[in-house]
This record gives C-alpha cells, sequence and structure tokens, in this order.
C-alpha cells in the first residue's frame, strides 16, 4: 500500500533525525559490513552515505515511488555502489543465497507481513550470513506496551505509513530461524514520553546449516 503523504514527510523529517542522533545508529548498524549487501526499505538513501568501502554492491529495494526517486539520487553520490530496484519486502528479486549481508533499517515496524519479510531475507542470505537490524520495536515495561497496543490497534498505522508500534521483532527474527549475537535496546530520542522511543539495533547470523 503506498504512503505517498507520509513519503513525504519523512523525507522532509529524516535529515534532521539524523542530526539528533539517528546518523551514529546507522554507522553503528552498517559497521564493517562488506561484499554484496541488500537493504530492504531503503527509503530515501539515508544508509547509503555510511556504507564502508569493502561493501562491493546494494542492492536497496524501496517500492515507495516518492522515496524510491529520492533514494535514486542519493544513490549517485554513496560511496559504494548502489542499485535501487521498486520490490518489496514480501517478494525480494534476488537468487538464493545470492548476499553476504541483509540490512533492514527502521522497516521491519511496516513491512505488511514480518514473518514472509523474514522469511525472503533469510533465503537471499548466503549461509554464515548476517543479517543486520535497526527498528523501533515493543517496550518492555508493561504500560507503555498497553498504550503501544491500543495505538496500534487505533489511530497510529493509519497516521505513520502502516508503521506498528507494538512488535517484538527481535523474538520474529529469532523465529525465522536467525541466530541473534549482538542485541542493544535503548531509547530514541532518550527522554521525553514516546510510544516509538523503545528500539533496538544488532546482529544475526543465518546458521551455516
Amino acid at each position: 500500500m503506498a504512503h505517498p503523504v507520509f513519503a513525504r514527510l519523512y523525507a522532509r523529517v529524516r535529515p534532521t533525525l539524523d542530526e539528533q542522533g539517528v546518523a551514529e545508529h546507522r554507522r553503528r548498524l552498517l559497521r564493517d559490513l562488506a561484499g554484496r549487501v541488500l537493504e530492504v526499505g531503503a527509503g530515501d538513501g539515508g544508509n547509503f552515505a555510511h556504507y564502508p568501502p569493502e561493501v562491493t554492491e546494494v542492492v536497496a529495494v524501496e517500492p515507495e515511488a516518492y522515496l524510491r526517486a529520492r533514494a535514486e539520487r542519493h544513490a549517485t553520490t554513496a560511496p559504494v555502489r548502489v542499485e535501487v530496484v521498486n520490490s518489496t519486502a514480501e517478494r525480494l528479486p534476488l537468487d538464493d543465497g545470492a548476499v553476504d549481508a541483509v540490512v533492514a533499517s527502521l522497516v521491519l515496524c511496516s513491512v505488511p507481513d514480518q514473518a514472509v519479510a523474514l522469511a525472503e531475507a533469510f533465503r537471499v542470505l548466503r549461509p554464515g550470513g548476517e543479517l543486520r537490524f535497526y527498528e523501533h520495536v515493543v517496550a518492555t515495561s508493561g504500560r507503555l506496551r498497553g498504550v503501544q497496543k491500543v495505538l496500534d490497534a487505533t489511530i497510529y498505522p493509519p497516521l505513520s505509513g502502516g508503521c506498528h508500534l507494538h512488535r517484538d521483532t527481535a523474538a520474529a527474527i529469532t523465529t525465522a530461524g536467525f541466530t541473534i549475537t549482538t542485541l542493544d535496546r535503548f531509547n530514541f530520542p532518550p527522554t521525553g514520553p514516546n510510544p516509538a522511543a523503545p528500539h533496538i539495533l544488532g546482529r544475526a547470523l543465518r546458521p551455516d546449516s
């Protein structure tokens, strides 16, 4: 489903959020990557500038037309080769085991079917390859979890481009067959009431067998 109004709002506020701390999260997410990488839901290309030179190619999937056009422009100034393609997380245009790493950055909150998206990431990742993830997730505290659940069932997805607050993405990654090797939980922004503040950032392996 297209969300053209939210796409334009996101593209406008994304640079400000990067200045407030998201850019550092992006750098942590992409640090030490190498080889061929698939980025799921690339948005307007906010990650592109942070890929290290050891990355030989980024295949960046983005289904939203406005964001994809902006990502294509940002790809021209990226420090690595980036190909932006029109597809979805649930139907990735790559063969089995085609990439060394998959990057999911603030996208698993909004995919229509998280389990299918993660199964596709698992499929295109080579055995022993790595999933890098940076997502806002369900809270660990009971009160905030309750608020998130109510907002998820009412106003939040329509206002936020299909985004969900109440997803336990770490659990979903494990259920999909990945082995989480590092997991950092933090709030962003770090202060003030915000139902989307709980975040995770980490790495997970696709087992060799």
